[in-house]
């Protein structure tokens, strides 16, 4: 903590406490980012696994309704819902498109870095998702 001098007058300790919050401010924002990353990575891998368990599942009632075999729709349903499921979790096709794009002209390397691991997530949670299916259903999924 600084003390203001009462020779020097309280410009100093101003400035002084102006760079010290703007520190504190910056240490905060760092903080913040890497706390966002992880909560949208875990975001993405279950909102892709959410998808593929619920579309398919809620799928597979209307293939019962119509007197198809319920749960050979459950892994077709599955395997057609694996690109949209990555597409709902990483937020739509645009936001990844620009976050790419500030990557690649921007020199953002680390942008391009996180939309790649948010991407991966999603592919996790859609496989594991397919697996549980798999292992629930008996069936073979592809």
């Amino acid at each position: 903590m600084i003390i203001p001098d009462e020779s020097i007058g309280s410009n100093c300790y101003i400035h002084e406490l102006k760079i010290h919050l703007a520190e504190v401010r910056r240490k905060e924002r760092l903080f913040n980012m890497e706390e966002r990353f992880f909560e949208t990575f875990i975001h993405c891998y279950f909102i892709a696994f959410g998808v593929v368990i619920g579309g398919s599942i809620i799928g597979s009632i209307g293939a019962f309704v119509t007197g198809n075999a319920a749960l050979t729709e459950i892994g077709r349903i599955a395997v057609q819902l694996r690109i949209w499921a990555i597409v709902a979790a990483i937020g739509g096709t645009f936001d990844a498109i620009a976050n790419f794009e500030r990557g690649i002209y921007d020199g953002s390397t680390m942008d391009l870095f996180k939309q790649a691991l948010f991407i991966l997530s999603a592919m996790g949670g859609v496989k594991t998702a397919i697996l549980l299916l798999n292992w629930l259903t008996q069936e073979d999924i592809a």
